[in-house]
């Protein structure tokens, strides 16, 4: 029942994710956290982190974490935990895989009608919308940066880093690759 439980909830997700992985991780973190609690907070923030830091699509990784780690928490062996990552994946992309072909085969023919322009013009803004629900709601939390009530230290050492980052890629032009790398040796050294 846990493996039909995972399915269903990954193909929702990847059925109605548009725009990539951040508005993903908020509808992710909304079902898999909020609604089923199938994890906690700080596990689904540990596991969107190492998401990030994988090689590959975070998504992918994103879910195919989410998938061992449900599972696990279940009870459930290493092997069935790993079935649970091949079910998480599978059930993630086969939205995608089925929208894209058929989509393919509509967009070359009505590619210039004004109702698809329409379609297209009218996703953009609900894009962005989900990206900035994903980062604001979802990213700024106790998890991530504690509070300056509970232990203002890591709050503050923690928004130095986000901001030296934002800035850093943002305006500096920084590689993420090399700002992820000094992110960590900051938090190595100072927290």
């Amino acid at each position: 029942m846990l493996f039909l439980q995972l399915f269903y909830t990954f193909f929702k997700i990847g059925l109605f994710s548009f725009g990539g992985a951040y508005s993903m991780f908020a509808l992710m973190q909304d079902e898999i956290v909020y609604r089923q609690t199938l994890m906690s907070s700080a596990e689904f923030l540990n596991l969107m982190s190492l998401g990030q830091l994988t090689p590959g699509s975070t998504c992918i990784n994103a879910a195919t974490y989410c998938g061992y780690t449900v599972v696990h928490n279940a009870g459930m062996s290493d092997g069935m935990a790993v079935l649970g990552s091949i079910t998480a994946l599978i059930a993630l992309l086969l939205p995608s895989f089925i929208i894209a072909t058929v989509f393919c085969r509509l967009l070359m023919r009505y590619v210039k009608s004004p109702v698809m322009l329409s379609i297209m013009s009218g996703l953009r803004p609900a894009v962005v919308g989900l990206m900035l629900a994903a980062v604001s709601f979802g990213l700024f939390n106790k998890e991530n940066f504690s509070s300056l009530d509970v232990n203002p230290w890591y709050f503050c050492v923690n928004m130095f880093i986000l901001i030296a980052s934002f800035i850093g890629i943002a305006f500096m032009r920084i590689s993420p690759i090399r700002m992820i790398c000094w992110a960590a040796f900051a938090g190595l050294m100072l927290l």
